[in-house]
């Protein structure tokens, strides 16, 4: 019998197959003692797998490309942290074997980030997958990972690590569930940038039998188990119409009526501009430039490099809109160089801008390299602040961008709150907003971003969140600025539409869904998108908002 489970929909589209589960994971080693003799042996055994598991890591990121290859790094990176190493070698030395010396290590680095919040909690699944591919090594099995198979599948897991989703085959893997996760995880990031239909935050998906067809919804979050000839048929014409508005809807972003919405991207940096310029983005919502710092926590790049990797971008939009956010470090994002160790809450303390005005030579730089690389380019840039609280932050980096000579828009960033209510003020010191829902949603409900728990208010549907939006956006007209939404909810179509209803003038948002987004704009004019806006600001819960605009959009 037909049944409905509902996660959350993470990448767009609709995936109809039998389900296959993620291989097993990494079984915990037992705790036997080996003598001393044998300890320096078991080390360099450790040793050497770290940097296997770490070069297989960079290997996988190079062909993947993209966004896929700085995450990749990123765990290539966790892998061979000198301290977990020496901690590794520490537990040896004292009588661990190779493999229980980097499963416990990992298992006390694991607590801390657990423990850290926002983005480093996140990365749980990251260091979990780093641990068993290592320990897989040691043990002489073969890695836990996508299962092997000559039939199209969906995947079915617990969760997808990095290494798994960035190298998935489109033209087997139909789909894939997790039951964790959220819609700023690795694994949704990467399905979208992938165009693989995703739902995640689905309890009980792991007791989906093998074999079992399942009907999944990238869109709407929901899972048909054993679904029948008719809803099959119902759901691949839906997929099929859906993708003949996709190709008909071609040029710049605009409501039916002609009202312009310029579609963005959102990037990491240069490797990402091919997939932007290919889906028609109309330039850069969103440049995270913090890919770059990544590279090397203790120190920061040089001036030269950064000139090299913004030039590559800038050069790709000419006449185009380029948004650069500049270094968003600390809490989530720690870098040894810039943001304190020992904060007792780093993500309600020194990070974003807050850490670039305590080390201005760092934002000089940056801004001098963002300078330079502009010069002679026929491009709009735009520069913006994260995390900007009030008129002080907002005017302290204003002054900062024109000591550098720096040619271009100054903006902010509205994540925290007291900067939307305050939004008028904002906007004396600079000239445009830039929404960043994702952390917006965080400190708004006090839900950390990467907690399944509470991931019912991390949902940009929620009432709440889109009155913040409005007050943003009617601060933004009523001083004649702009104001755009860079965060995930940009690259949901429905909500696309709500967003420009409350005002927003351009949304950003990974290449993938731009096609998505453009076609479901062109179907409504600005007065359904306001009326549809209007119906989801007066309901009291996220489910009811996004029924309430779809029922005004669908003319019931």
């Amino acid at each position: 019998m037909e049944t409905t489970l509902r996660g959350v929909g993470v990448s767009h589209g609709v995936a109809i197959g039998e389900v296959r589960h993620m291989g097993t994971a990494v079984l915990e080693p037992p705790a036997k003692q080996i003598p001393p003799q044998d300890a320096e042996r078991e080390q360099g055994r450790a040793r050497q797998a770290v940097e296997a598991v770490a070069a297989d890591l960079m290997a996988r990121g190079n062909l993947a490309g993209g966004e896929a290859q700085a995450v990749l790094e990123a765990q290539a990176m966790m892998a061979q942290d000198p301290e977990l190493i020496a901690d590794v070698e520490r537990r040896i030395a004292v009588g661990s074997t190779a493999e229980r010396g980097v499963y416990d290590a990992f298992a006390a680095y694991r607590a801390l980030l657990a423990n850290a919040g926002e983005y480093l909690a996140g990365r749980v699944a990251d260091l979990d997958d780093v641990r068993n591919r290592i320990v897989a090594r040691l043990l002489g099995v073969p890695m836990p990972g996508v299962p092997d198979s000559d039939e199209p599948y969906v995947l079915i897991a617990r969760d997808l690590a990095p290494a798994d989703t960035a190298l998935l085959d489109p033209a087997l893997v139909l789909g894939f569930v997790t039951e964790e996760g959220g819609p700023t995880s690795h694994s949704a990031i990467l399905a979208r940038a992938l165009g693989v239909p995703a739902v995640v935050a689905l309890p009980g998906a792991g007791e989906l039998a093998e074999g079992t067809t399942v009907a999944v919804d990238g869109s709407t979050g929901e899972i048909f188990v054993d679904p029948s000839a008719g809803k099959k048929a119902e759901m691949e014409a839906a997929a099929a119409a859906r993708r003949a508005a996709l190709a008909a809807s071609t040029g710049p972003g605009a409501t039916s009526d002609g009202h312009r919405v310029p579609l963005l991207a959102n990037i990491g940096g240069p490797a990402d501009v091919p997939a932007a310029v290919e889906a028609g983005a109309e330039g850069v919502g969103l440049f995270r430039t913090e890919f770059l710092f990544l590279d090397d926590s203790r120190n920061a790049p040089s001036r030269e490099k950064q000139v090299e990797a913004y030039r590559q971008v800038l050069e790709a939009f000419p006449e185009g809109r380029v948004v650069v956010r500049v270094l968003d470090a600390g809490a989530d994002k720690p870098l040894d160089f810039l943001t304190p160790a020992d904060e007792p809450n780093p993500a309600l303390g020194v990070r974003g801008l807050r850490s670039l005005l305590d080390h201005p030579e760092v934002l000089r730089t940056q801004l001098t390299a963002l300078s330079e690389a502009s010069e002679g380019l026929p491009v709009h840039l735009e520069v913006m602040a994260p995390m900007v609280a009030d008129r002080a932050d907002a005017k302290a980096f204003a002054d900062a961008c024109r000591a550098a000579g720096l040619r271009a828009k100054f903006g902010a960033m509205v994540e925290i709150p007291s900067a939307a209510l305050r939004a008028r003020s904002i906007l004396r010191e600079v000239e445009f907003l830039s929404l960043g829902t994702n952390d917006l949603a965080q400190y708004t409900f006090a839900a950390d971003r990467q907690v399944g728990a509470v991931s019912r208010l991390q949902d940009p549907w929620q009432p709440a969140l889109l009155d913040l939006v409005a007050v943003s956006a009617e601060a933004a007209s009523a001083e004649g600025r702009s104001c755009g939404v860079c965060g995930e909810a940009a690259s949901d179509p429905l909500l696309a539409c709500v967003l420009t209803g409350l005002g927003v003038t351009s949304l950003s948002m990974g290449a993938a869904s731009i096609p998505y987004v453009r076609a479901a704009l062109a179907k409504y004019t600005l007065a359904q998108c306001r009326r549809a806006a209007a119906a989801a600001r007066a309901c009291d819960s996220a489910e009811e908002a996004r029924t309430a605009a779809q029922a005004v959009l669908s003319g019931e």
